[in-house]
């Protein structure tokens, strides 16, 4: 009988079996292979069986790393009865951890999707109104509603400016003027975006038996910089650029300096890609950490 060398013995004793392979870990080999071509558009991948016998890994660790390439736009058909397939037309689909920057709008909802695959969710986001991360998580959700996803917890902590400080922008050219119209309609759509994100999320309690918790903070100045942490593993970092344009308020027109943050361009960092990368992450989570204890006050999302 042939023995495999990973079992083979050493002095009487078995060889320690190699560390079982995580569903990340899983999700990358395959998406080399869809990049490299070994895997072609459109076609059929493996079955969930075969590709957990050639991982060593169990179905949902598999389930998990597929479903981590759907949100990536590059498998479709994911499901439990068939196995999926290369999407067609791969274009465009680069949005993993080696996808070049982009838009918050195209980088952060896979992102997002990716970290609500494990049991254990882990989001903080520091920014000016949470409207990006309110239209990411929508797909997440979706996959949760359809039962393609169900982490056991999650944890969102989200740091907004405060409504009681003179922002640096948005802000009137003009300068403030009487009841300061650009600066209500920011704090109105901070509220109704932040009251969405935790409706949303804490609706998990009652439809799906999530533990959920999501907390909000004020800060004291104007971020110049928006900031996610996903599962204390991934920080993305966008700066927010400033343009002068017109915007009707009250059915006014007003010039206003303002940014645009769902087009603020996403630079993403991971733990694992390289020492420049993890020294980010920590760092981006020591800081994130100080602010939330020490100058962040408690923050209601009301008028």
């Amino acid at each position: 009988m042939v023995v495999e060398p990973e079992h083979a013995p050493v002095n009487g004793r078995k060889r320690p079996q190699r560390p079982q392979r995580t569903h990340r870990e899983v999700a990358d080999e395959l998406r080399a292979r869809i990049r490299s071509g070994r895997l072609r558009p459109g076609q059929r991948m493996p079955t969930q069986a075969q590709l957990a016998d050639e991982f060593g890994v169990e179905r949902g660790a598999v389930r998990q790393a597929l479903r981590i390439l759907q949100s990536e736009r590059l498998l479709t058909n994911v499901s439990k009865g068939s196995p999926a397939t290369v999407a067609p037309d791969l274009h465009g689909s680069l949005a993993g951890p080696a996808a070049p920057p982009m838009p918050t709008t195209a980088a952060l909802a896979p992102r997002i999707a990716e970290a609500f695959a494990a049991p254990h969710v882990e989001i903080d986001a520091l920014c000016l109104t949470s409207v990006s991360l309110t239209l990411a998580i929508g797909e997440p959700l979706r996959q949760i509603h359809a039962g393609r996803l169900k982490p056991a917890k999650i944890d969102v902590r989200v740091l907004l400016p405060s409504r009681n400080i003179d922002l640096a922008f948005p802000v009137a050219v003009a300068g403030r003027g009487a009841g300061d119209p650009v600066h209500e309609r920011w704090l109105a759509m901070r509220n109704a975006q932040g009251q969405v994100l935790q409706h949303n999320l804490l609706g998990l309690r009652a439809t799906h038996g999530i533990d959920v918790r999501v907390t909000f903070r004020a800060l004291p100045f104007t971020p110049p910089v928006k900031l996610y942490l996903l599962n204390g593993a991934e920080a993305l970092f966008a700066y927010y650029t400033l343009s002068r344009r017109e915007q009707e308020i009250d059915h006014e027109p007003v010039e206003m300096y303002d940014a645009e943050g769902t087009r603020s361009t996403l630079f993403t960092f991971e733990q694992g890609g390289g020492l420049r990368d993890g020294v980010f992450v920590k760092q981006s989570r020591l800081w994130f950490d100080a602010l939330w204890e020490t100058i962040s006050s408690e923050l209601l999302l009301t008028a």
